[in-house]
Formats: structure tokens, sequence, C-alpha cells
């Protein structure tokens, strides 16, 4: 499977960004770290912006700098991607330890089944972005992951920083 992702951080009035490779991140603390660093000491937040195979969207949230004490914040656009993805299920399973929810195989030959979001919809709430309206853009029929992460950016103000890292 191929990813995009990207960490972006703002720092005072701006927002930097770096592009993630997780296949070096062993878990979600080491990713937490990485985002981290990138605030430096300011508030933040931080946040990875992730979209594999134009399946789904994964946004991970970290506030507080170096001395944050805050527990990084998951979003996932489609609960089914932590079953095909080592991606996923890295960010979900060390999220949430607790969802250990089988999922049922109720998928009809040649209908693709509704996605299913899991996670905090509302990370991205003081960013422009509340949590319907995220539930929403995912749902939306011929919007793609890429379209939905340019779109929580714009509203953010850190798109320019999200799409340099896509061209570079």
């Amino acid at each position: 499977m191929s990813y995009f992702a990207a960490a972006l951080a703002r720092t005072g009035e701006s927002w930097s960004g770096v592009e993630v490779d997780l296949d070096e991140i062993e878990d979600i603390e080491a990713l937490t770290d990485l985002m981290r660093d990138l605030t430096g000491d300011g508030p933040g937040p931080a946040l990875l912006m992730l979209e594999e195979d134009d399946e789904y969207v994964a946004i991970v949230r970290v506030d507080g700098g170096t001395g944050g004490l805050g527990e990084p914040r998951v979003f996932l656009s489609d609960r089914r991607a932590v079953q095909g993805s080592d991606v996923a299920a890295m960010l979900w399973e060390e999220a949430d330890p607790e969802d250990d929810e089988e999922e049922d195989d109720d998928e009809d030959e040649g209908t693709r089944p509704v996605a299913e979001p899991v996670g905090d919809a509302e990370l991205l709430a003081d960013l422009g972005t509340p949590g319907s309206q995220l539930v929403d853009l995912c749902a939306e029929e011929g919007l793609l992951p890429a379209d939905v992460l340019t779109t929580v950016c714009e509203r953010a103000g850190c798109a320019d920083v999200l799409e340099e890292l896509r061209e570079a």
C-alpha cells in the first residue's frame, strides 16, 4: 500500500511541516515525540495528515510542545482501514487499546459498504472543521482522501505547507 503522510505544526502564527515515513515509526509514542519536536516549546498543535491508497484519511493531533502532557488524538475516516493497513492499525490500536471489537464481514459483492468513521472527530474543531463537518467531508461522494485533507488544511491555514510537501 502506498501512502502520503505529513506532519504539520503551528509555531506562532505560521505553520511548518515535514513528510513522514511511517515505516520508520515504531509506535504512536515515537510519532508523538516527532510531532512535539516540530512545535518546539510552543503550544502547537501538531497534526499528522495521512492518506493511503485513496481509501481512507487518518489525522493525529498532538498539543503542548515538548513539555506537553496531552495524549495524541486520532481520527480515521473508515474503521475498516485498521484491518488492511499496518499504518492505520498502528495509529488506531495504539491510540485506543480498549477497542477490540470484531468487525462484521457483511460486504455484498459489487457494492462498497459505507465507511465507518472512528475516533475523535472533534480534533480539528478549533481549526475550522467541526466533527460533523469532518465526518460529512469523509462521506462525500466523489471526494478523495487527498481532497479531504486539503479542505481541512485550508480551513486551518496550513494548506500551502501541505501542498509544498506533496509536490516535493
